[in-house]
């Protein structure tokens, strides 16, 4: 390790720009994780915080949500058989204030449930985010398929369905307005959930794929994620291989004196962990930091535990790297390359 340290003291700029190149890549990754994630709950945090369980769609929906249509018979069957399902619909939608304003929400109605807050006729609760549009508790809302008003009850946070607030209304309000008497899903909680032949069966991981655009999205930013993350693992490759080029001498006179090859990989790896740990720990807390001066209304969501994630896939990827770079050292005979390094 002291012959990895003062290779790293001597060489600084070589390994400086080593650590500036992992460190900007590290954190374009923690950004981009960080508004992937940010877009997953702004366009789904209605179904992300419901808890474990399973979702059933009408089998000619052919897995599409918005297709869906549950037989009102089948469907108070299941609601019978299982007291902590609940059946909801959501569909796109607007509401107007008391100044003709629209606003652009989702409408769910539900079945009587702990998941989703109990409206009455008449009344609405809305996503927190419309109270910076100006709505407050109290707020008369009107929408033109319905023929009464809205009173705004209370707001709920952090409810987004397709990057629009969602606003819960009763059941018949929401069937006069679009006209439907049939429920879009059922969903019941737990983990040992029944299996019903009648219809088909999500968890909620795959329950969001079935929304339009969710899937597509996110596939789209994780690409990019973790291209970036094997990007490094090739600069690493790339960079201790042109070192071990250069190298060559000095490998064969340590093989020479004894040293084992094993001990030169560790070398190879302590100077990529050093590299790496110091170049991480940067990105993150400019990351974390950028939490707080993230533009208002940009959707940027990094967890620590993706953060956690994300660090310990680059410090594999970096190892690999390095390893791979590192094979032409078992190849290396002391005399050979003594002789090379003196030409």
């Amino acid at each position: 390790m002291k012959i990895a340290w003062k290779e790293m003291k001597k060489s600084k700029a070589k390994f400086l720009i080593l650590g500036s190149i992992i460190f900007l890549v590290s954190f374009l990754t923690f950004i981009i994780s960080g508004l992937a994630n940010g877009l997953s709950q702004d366009n789904a945090a209605l179904i992300k915080d419901l808890p474990q369980g399973q979702f059933y769609l009408d089998k000619s929906a052919n897995e599409k949500y918005n297709l869906s249509k549950l037989d009102e018979d089948v469907q108070k069957q299941i609601l019978i058989d299982n007291p902590d399902a609940t059946a909801f619909s959501i569909q796109m939608g607007f509401v107007n204030d008391a100044e003709d304003k629209q606003h652009s929400i989702a409408f769910v109605a539900s079945t009587e449930s702990d998941l989703f807050p109990v409206v009455e006729k008449g009344e609405i609760v809305l996503d927190s985010s419309l109270q910076d549009e100006g709505l407050e508790v109290g707020d008369v809302l009107t929408n033109n398929q319905f023929s009464g008003e809205f009173v705004v009850k209370g707001f709920v946070d952090q409810q987004k369905y397709s990057h629009a607030p969602v606003a819960f209304i009763n059941t018949t309000n929401y069937q006069e307005i679009y006209r439907v008497m049939e429920m879009q899903t059922i969903f019941i909680p737990g983990k040992d959930t029944p299996t019903l032949s009648a219809l088909d069966s999500f968890s909620n991981k795959e329950f969001l794929n079935t929304i339009p655009s969710y899937s597509a999205e996110q596939l789209s930013l994780n690409m990019i994620v973790w291209f970036l993350v094997v990007i490094s693992g090739m600069l690493f490759a790339i960079f201790f291989y042109m070192m071990n080029v250069q190298k060559i001498g000095l490998y064969g006179i340590l093989k020479a004196i004894g040293m084992k090859t094993l001990s030169l990989f560790k070398m190879i790896w302590y100077q990529m962990m050093v590299i790496t740990i110091i170049s991480l720990a940067l990105s993150i807390a400019l990351s974390q930091g950028f939490n707080f001066i993230a533009p208002e209304g940009m959707p940027f969501h990094l967890t620590m535990d993706t953060v956690l994630l994300l660090s310990g896939v680059f410090l594999v990827v970096g190892f690999v790297g390095a390893t791979i770079s590192g094979f032409q050292i078992k190849k290396i005979e002391p005399l050979q390359a003594i002789q090379q390094g003196e030409m």
